[in-house]
């Protein structure tokens, strides 16, 4: 191929028939020949093939079960049918064509028409996978996925406190990702290869806690059948990720400020100490600094956790994360579950990018899930999303604090990052004076990096 001539694109051509015999449009194409299915199953998982052409002959209705098998475990490849004209009047095969397939030709084969049809094909293949986001860089495989300049801060704030064997508490709203961002903390870390203990400490009873948290004999309390480890020993080495720490039991608190100080843990029924290494990431919604100042939370506890702290911004204040978001759990569930459903409408994801996500990322993924199962077309609409009265109604209907608060969060994070951090550079692009723009970035919960050149500390 000459330097100035398009990349090939891999075709799958699947047809027990030879190769030549039917037409070969020209175009990008690198035609992949599979004479049987499990040979396609091959291809397709040592290759990343995005369009697929299969011929239906009446010989094949024996074999429709197994093909449509086939097409529902790869459904994210864009499939164009050669069909006989006598069997579109199947019912199954009707059904097969609307269900897997982006379009069909009617046989003997039109090879300019063709040539259009995989045209539109690969050109819709790629703008699904194009939506598709990668990993934010250096984080734990990808979990955490978001493009907007308040997550990618989020990332460098993330890689820099891996790299420091201090406590961490993540801070933010319920369903904003708190847990993965605990693990990236943990992948970034010297204890990567280390275990990732996590426990939620709302969920456990409170006269379960302590014995999850640090083990305990058999015999030591009624049910206690065996002794058991808890998650501080079995995280010995890695990672304890301590969820929503604000719920914890103040009886327990105090035994867990003593693991924190010395490193040492005892189990319940045991007069034996037991010397662990282990870094301790704590998570919370509650404002702790609250909880401490109504009693409901040790003040010498909340220092020994508050050393590293980053908080987990609202989906709300994400940009445009939310339909990447949303792309993203979609080719996760179609990988999962084959499905017959290509993606998101333009108004299905309009309606996205509107919505205000008070359940922020969980009830993305709820949403995004329900949607995949109760679609009837090929395309996720708002009403399969529940979000139909979102594009009803006026975006002039917020209320005028909220809209500007949200214009002066985006002014400040933009800054910040077009001038990568630097505090001062940024002041002068917003004209504000930097305590002004630290007390603006307080206000709206927005990260400010350290000292670079001449900035200073937040006061």
């Amino acid at each position: 191929m000459d330097s100035g001539s398009r990349p090939t694109q891999r075709l799958l051509w699947l047809a027990s028939m030879d190769l030549h015999a039917a037409p070969c449009p020209e175009g990008p194409w690198e035609w992949q020949r599979a004479d049987s299915l499990r040979r396609g199953e091959q291809i397709l998982e040592e290759q990343r093939i995005l369009v697929g052409i299969f011929l239906l002959a009446r010989k094949d209705l024996v074999t429709l079960p197994h093909l449509e098998a086939f097409l529902r475990r790869h459904c994210q490849v864009e499939w164009v049918a050669l069909v006989d004209p006598e069997l579109l009047w199947e019912p199954r095969v009707r059904e097969l064509l609307g269900h897997w397939c982006y379009d069909f030709h009617s046989t003997p084969v039109d090879p300019n028409r063709l040539r259009v049809i995989l045209g539109h094909a690969l050109g819709m293949a790629r703008l699904l996978t194009r939506g598709e986001p990668g990993p934010l860089p250096g984080q734990a495989g990808g979990m955490l996925v978001g493009e907007s300049p308040v997550m990618r801060q989020v990332l460098r704030t993330i890689t820099k406190v891996g790299r420091v064997d201090a406590p961490v508490l993540i801070t933010g709203e319920s369903g904003t990702g708190k847990e993965l961002a605990a693990r990236a903390v943990h992948d970034a870390s010297p204890r990567a290869s280390g275990p990732f203990e996590a426990i939620n400490c709302a969920a456990v009873p409170a006269a379960l806690v302590q014995s999850e948290l640090f083990g305990h004999e058999r015999g030591a309390f009624t049910g206690a059948h065996r002794a058991r480890q808890g998650h501080v020993c079995r995280a010995d080495g890695g990672t304890l990720f301590l969820d929503e720490i604000g719920d914890l039991p103040l009886e327990v608190q105090s035994t867990l400020l003593r693991f924190l100080q010395n490193q040492t843990v005892q189990r319940i029924g045991s007069d034996r100490e037991e010397k662990v290494d282990v870094r301790v990431v704590a998570a919370t919604h509650v404002d702790l600094e609250a909880a401490v100042r109504e009693g409901r939370f040790r003040e010498d506890l909340f220092y020994r956790l508050d050393v590293l702290r980053f908080q987990m911004p609202p989906l709300r204040e994400r940009d445009a994360d939310a339909v990447l978001l949303a792309r993203h759990f979609y080719q996760t569930f179609s990988r999962e579950r084959g499905h017959r459903v290509k993606g998101f409408s333009a108004a299905g994801l309009e309606s996205i990018r509107l919505h205000r996500w008070p359940g922020n990322v969980r009830e993305l993924i709820n949403r995004v899930r329900r949607a995949m199962v109760l679609c009837e077309s090929r395309y996720i609409q708002p009403w399969d999303l529940g979000l139909e009265e979102v594009l009803e109604a006026p975006a002039n209907l917020r209320p005028l604090e909220e809209v500007r608060a949200d214009a002066e969060r985006e002014a400040i994070t933009r800054a910040l990052a077009l001038h990568q951090g630097n505090v001062s550079a940024a002041a002068r692009h917003l004209e504000v004076s930097r305590i002004t723009l630290y007390r603006m970035a307080r206000r709206h919960g927005i990260p400010i990096p350290g000292p670079r050149g001449g900035d200073g500390a937040v006061p």
